[in-house]
C-alpha cells in the first residue's frame, strides 16, 4: 500500500482561477490569468494559415506511422533556419522536435543533469514552472531577484551580480523575448552584457524562446537569443510554436543544442535522442506537420507572418491603452507601456487581488501577473475604475 504515504499536493493556482471564472455568473467577468491569445471577442482562434495547413495535411499525409525520437525533421530543419537565420554555422546546430516548449525545457534540463551541471540561474521572477521543471531533473535552481515590479525595471547590474556566485559550467536560464511573467526584456545593449559576461565566465546559456513575433517583431525578437548564441561555445534553446502559431493544445516546440564542432554536436544529439526516447518515446506529429507545412510553402508564410502581426499589434495597442490610465494610487499603469509579449505583473498583493476578483469580477494570478490579451478594448476602463475603487477603499 504505496500509495497511501503520498500527500496531497496543491491545485495548481492557474488551473483554480479557470474553474472561478467559469462559475462567476457576473457577464462582465474578466480572465486575465490562462496564458492564451484571446481577440476582441475573447476567442483563441486558429490560424487561417494554419486550417490552410491541416487541409493540406489532411489531403495529403500518407501514413500516421512513428516518425521516430527526433519527430519531424522537416520541421525541425525549418524552424532552425527561421530562428537562427545565419547566427552561427549550420553544422555546430542539433535539434529535435518536443511537446511544447515545456517538453524543450525538461529535455534540456536532464542534459544538462546529464552532463554534470548542478545548478542553474534564473532571474526572478520567471515562469512559475521553471524552478520546479529543473528541480525535478536533478538541476538546482538558484534565483536571481532582478525585477522591479513597481518601475517595470530589469535590473541588469543586479542579475549580473547575482550571476557572480556561479560556477564555471553552471548554467543561467534566458527568457529570449516577451518575458514571462513581466514583460521586460534586456535592451540590445543589455543582451550583448549578458553574452559577454556569460561567455567570459564559462556559463551554459539555456534560452526559453516562447513568444518570438509577439514583442517588437519576428526578427527583433530573435535578436537576444542570436546575440548570446553568437558569444559562446555551447547553448541550448527550447522553442514553443504554441503561442506564434496558435498550437496550444498540439504541444508544438523544438529544442537545438549549439556545440563547439560537428562531432560534438553529433553526441549531443543521441544523448537528446536517448532521453526523449525514455520521456514520451515519439512526440506528436499533428503540430509540427503544420508548422512545417506552412513553413515551406513561401505563400503559406507570408500568411502566417501577417497574422502573428496582427497579433502583434493588438497586444501593443491593449498595452498602450491600460498604460493610458497612469498612476492609480500606488500602481503606475504607465510603466507597463515598456514592456511586450502577453505578460505584466502589477504590483498587487494577494488580498488586492482577491478583492478585485470578489468585488469587480476580475480575474487574475495572485502574484498580479496579468495576461494582457485576456482584456477587450472595453473592460479596460472597468479595470482602471477597479483599481481606482480599491485605491478609495483603502485596499492594500
Amino acid at each position: 500500500m504505496r500509495f497511501a504515504t503520498l500527500t496531497r499536493q496543491p491545485d495548481d493556482p492557474l488551473l483554480r482561477i479557470i474553474g472561478q471564472h467559469a462559475a462567476d455568473p457576473r457577464p462582465d467577468k474578466v480572465d486575465l490569468g490562462v496564458g492564451v491569445f484571446r481577440d476582441e471577442e475573447g476567442h483563441t482562434p486558429v490560424m487561417t494559415a494554419v486550417k490552410a495547413a491541416e487541409a493540406r495535411l489532411l489531403a495529403e499525409q500518407p501514413s500516421k506511422s512513428y516518425l521516430g525520437p527526433e519527430g519531424d525533421k522537416g520541421f525541425v530543419r525549418a524552424l532552425a533556419t527561421l530562428v537562427l537565420a545565419d547566427t552561427v554555422a549550420a553544422d555546430r546546430v542539433v535539434g529535435l522536435q518536443t511537446p511544447g516548449g515545456t517538453g524543450a525545457l525538461r529535455l534540456a534540463a536532464e542534459l544538462l543533469a546529464r552532463a554534470g551541471v548542478a545548478r542553474i540561474w534564473i532571474g526572478s521572477p520567471s515562469w512559475a514552472n521553471h524552478a520546479p521543471l529543473f528541480k525535478q531533473a536533478g538541476v538546482e535552481p538558484a534565483l536571481i531577484p532582478c525585477y522591479d515590479l513597481t518601475s517595470q525595471m530589469f535590473d541588469l547590474d543586479g542579475f549580473l551580480a547575482g550571476l557572480d556566485k556561479a560556477a564555471e559550467g553552471e548554467a543561467v536560464l534566458l527568457h529570449g523575448c516577451c518575458h514571462n511573467p513581466i514583460g521586460i526584456d534586456p535592451d540590445a545593449t543589455g543582451w550583448q552584457a549578458i553574452a559577454d559576461y556569460v561567455a567570459r565566465r564559462a556559463l551554459t546559456p539555456v534560452v526559453d524562446l516562447a513568444y518570438q513575433g509577439l514583442g517588437d517583431g519576428f526578427d527583433a525578437d530573435a535578436a537576444g537569443a542570436r546575440t548570446i548564441l553568437a558569444a559562446v561555445p555551447e547553448a541550448l534553446l527550447a522553442y514553443s510554436c504554441d503561442k506564434n502559431f496558435g498550437l496550444y493544445r498540439e504541444r508544438t516546440g523544438a529544442l537545438f543544442a549549439l556545440s563547439p564542432d560537428a562531432d560534438t554536436g553529433g553526441v549531443v544529439l543521441s544523448n537528446l535522442l536517448a532521453l526523449a526516447r525514455a520521456n514520451w518515446s515519439m512526440p506528436p506529429d499533428h503540430g509540427a506537420a503544420v508548422v512545417r507545412i506552412i513553413l515551406e510553402d513561401p505563400a503559406l508564410t507570408q500568411e502566417w507572418r501577417d497574422e502573428l502581426e496582427t497579433m502583434r499589434r493588438r497586444l501593443a495597442d491593449l498595452r498602450a491603452t491600460l498604460a493610458a490610465g497612469g498612476r492609480i494610487g500606488t500602481i503606475d499603469l504607465a510603466a507597463v507601456a515598456g514592456g511586450k509579449g502577453m505578460f505584466a505583473t502589477l504590483p498587487l498583493s494577494p488580498t488586492q487581488v482577491e478583492w478585485l476578483r470578489d468585488r469587480h469580477g476580475i480575474y487574475m494570478a495572485g502574484s498580479g501577473r496579468i495576461n494582457i490579451a485576456g482584456f477587450s478594448m472595453a473592460a479596460i476602463p472597468r479595470f482602471h475604475d477597479a483599481l481606482r475603487d480599491m485605491a478609495a477603499n483603502g485596499v492594500v
